[in-house]
């Protein structure tokens, strides 16, 4: 018999509604039956194309014994991480104080009024001789506990809570500044952790780091040449370890070789092996980071895989109903992680022959022996050479419509703002850059959706849609929102300079002016992840540390510098400023964990580059020429300014150069 959850819209949720467990939703009801009972919360956190998460599900939450231990001591509420950023982040960072790591499923346990005592992450079913106590035999011990030493797991409730509350301040540490001089030795540490051997950071498993990426990419700008002051990074560094990164994930299992996309990371060093979830905001965040280095290096393996990212993207996660953007596809079917993504040589020369599959299965690692499990293959390609796999595109397509027949990983068709913002932002750039007008028009569609359809009362937003808008919107939504719709008016102004729509940078005002209503912290610096009229949760949380996701602090500052630098409004650069000074520490610190907010003040630093146009002569041309001449990122503003006998004015920062009439003198201002 369904158990609450068979009527929520999560999928995630839904997903646990034939469970034994009885599950509740987050809510008021599971809160007041644990206080009224004296029982403990289990609050069971994940999403529903999580593998692990399935794992526990079937081994725990579907096992009637353990089912009936959760249900006997304990009031159990499931959680779907997506939709409620919030939760998740409390009890995540509780968890990470308890046992010094994190991930999901989140499992945590609580006093019936939400503070959290214990907690972890996966638990097996029964004794594995792994170290890892056995799910059953934790849920009795907590219950004991619970029963006989209340007092202690007040104590560490309470100390738990205070530590939350105290993470809202900055770290002060490492002066208060964040100069050239603090960026380049920020960029140094950065790179002493990077694997020289087979690309990102560190060991296994292996995340993409797009935004580790994106700051490195900006470096270079404010080098002063090829070498540092104190000769600690070099150009030539910095270079190598992005391209070495980003060939690596783009020739491993961790890119989608049939059907283009990116899975959330890899378990092993050489990026082969991942776990096969598909989520939108890392494709959203990779399909910038490969733009922007495709505009920098040229190299066509990264214009390729932007576009069969952005390809992927449009053909199996956007919906024709509202122009959004679907969350995730799952890494398991037919109850099998992988299942769809694995080939043996059969399967590939069943479809391209014994000659062409032989080939394919050479220059893609597929073997008899395999790299997976069974037998199977993960393809990854091996072949050095570009042009190989520019030979191999027709066999690709051909393998992709053969695996089309196979049975499909389930698609989570909620639409998160700000997910679809991070995808909006890669659209908008490979739409342009890579002059592919289908991805950007995309991106305006999405753009306009968000706008018509989640947005209430002065500009407020929604975080989650359904079958409609839902749910109080999160920082990230205004800040990834806000960012978007700046690329959207810097790069329409690009293409379109005579008739770009001013909405966009209208739009994005209006959203900050609601982030500084409602977000702001008026005794302190930064802003809340949740606004001033959310739901009260245990604690009231900022984020300054990026994960996944960049922190919506980091994306204001962005937002804040680039706004300052289109509208010249002193009201952005006084915000900028303000939030900046929050950062120094944190770059002495730990550096890789602020990278986007690093990105934002690398590129202040270097200048912001606007390009006002004024009577543009060349209508039609300034796309092209911009395509093939610029390697910095530019953002047109339509003007007046530059006056009827000239056409362009490039601004850097705080300094404009002369103004000049053609594309040709233009060329000059860019070198």
């Amino acid at each position: 018999m369904p158990n609450r959850l068979a009527n929520e819209s999560s999928l995630y949720l839904r997903q646990h509604a034939d469970n034994p467990v009885d599950w509740y939703p987050w809510g008021n009801e599971a809160f007041e039956k644990a206080r009224v009972e004296n029982k403990p919360l289990i609050i069971s956190i994940g999403y529903s194309s999580c593998h692990w998460c399935h794992v526990m599900a079937h081994e725990s939450f579907e096992n009637d014994y353990i089912a009936g231990l959760m249900n006997k001591h304990f009031v159990c509420v499931k959680v779907d991480r997506e939709e409620r950023p919030d939760v998740d982040q409390i009890y995540m960072e509780a968890v990470q104080m308890i046992a010094r790591h994190g991930g999901w499923p989140l499992n945590a346990f609580c006093f019936p009024d939400g503070r959290p005592f214990f907690g972890g992450t996966y638990f097996p079913p029964e004794d594995r001789d792994n170290g890892m106590i056995p799910w059953p035999q934790l849920l009795m011990r907590v219950r004991d506990f619970y029963q006989r030493e209340q007092e202690k797991l007040e104590e560490n409730a309470r100390n738990i809570v205070h530590n939350l509350a105290a993470m809202n301040t900055p770290v002060v540490s490492g002066g208060d500044r964040l100069d050239r001089n603090a960026l380049l030795e920020a960029a140094k540490t950065i790179c002493a952790g990077h694997d020289d051997d087979f690309g990102g950071f560190g060991q296994a498993p292996k995340f993409p780091h797009a935004m580790t990426l994106d700051f490195l990419m900006e470096c270079p700008r404010f080098l002063g040449g090829s070498r540092g002051e104190d000769g600690s990074i070099t150009e030539e560094r910095i270079d190598r370890v992005v391209e070495t990164t980003l060939k690596a994930m783009a020739h491993g299992g961790l890119y989608d070789q049939i059907g283009g996309g990116f899975t959330r990371y890899s378990t092993d060093r050489m990026w082969l092996i991942p776990h096969f979830e598909k989520m939108l905001y890392d494709n959203g965040l990779l399909l910038r980071t490969y733009t922007r280095a495709w505009q920098r290096h040229r190299n066509p393996l990264y214009r390729a895989v932007a576009e069969e990212t952005a390809e992927w993207v449009l053909r199996e996660m956007r919906s024709a109903e509202t122009g959004l953007f679907y969350a995730s596809i799952d890494a398991d079917s037919e109850g099998e992680e992988g299942r769809f993504y694995l080939w043996t040589p059969a399967e590939v020369e069943a479809v391209l022959g014994a000659g062409d599959g032989e080939r394919f299965c050479r220059s893609y690692n597929i073997t008899e022996e395999g790299n997976f499990e069974k037998g199977k293959s993960n393809p990854a390609l091996v072949a050095a050479e570009f042009e190989e796999r520019e030979a191999l595109g027709s066999a690709r397509e051909k393998l992709l419509q053969a695996r089309e027949k196979r049975v499909r990983p389930a698609t989570d068709p909620k639409h998160l703002v700000s997910w679809n913002s991070l995808m909006i932002s890669g659209l908008a750039d490979a739409g342009f850059y890579l002059d592919r007008p289908d991805f950007f028009d995309a991106a305006t569609d999405a753009a306009d959706a968000i706008w018509e359809t989640m947005r209430f009362d002065d500009n407020r937003l929604h975080a989650v849609y359904h079958r409609g808008p839902s749910l109080n919107g999160y920082l990230d939504d205004y800040a990834f929102f806000a960012e978007a719709l700046i690329d959207l008016h810097g790069l329409a102004a690009l293409r379109e300079p005579q008739t770009a729509p001013k909405k966009w940078l209208e739009r994005a005002e209006q959203i900050v002016a609601a982030v500084e209503a409602h977000f702001a912290d008026p005794e302190a610096t930064g802003y809340f992840f949740t606004s001033d009229d959310h739901e009260s949760l245990v604690a009231r949380r900022k984020e300054w540390w990026d994960n996944a996701l960049p922190a919506g602090n980091s994306s204001l500052l962005h937002v804040f510098s680039r706004l300052y630098a289109l509208t010249g409004n002193e009201t952005y650069g006084k915000a900028y400023n303000r939030l900046k000074k929050a950062y120094p520490g944190f770059s002495a610190k730990m550096p890789a964990g602020i990278p986007h907010a690093l990105a934002a003040i690398a590129a202040d630093t270097a200048g912001i580059a606007v390009l006002k146009i004024g009577n543009e002569r060349d209508r039609g041309e300034l796309s092209s020429f911009l395509r093939e001449h610029s390697r910095q990122r530019l953002y047109g503003h339509p003007t007046e300014e530059s006056g009827q006998s000239a056409a362009y004015q490039l601004c850097v920062g705080t300094t404009c150069l002369p103004p000049v009439a053609s594309l040709a003198a233009l060329r000059e201002s860019l070198q």
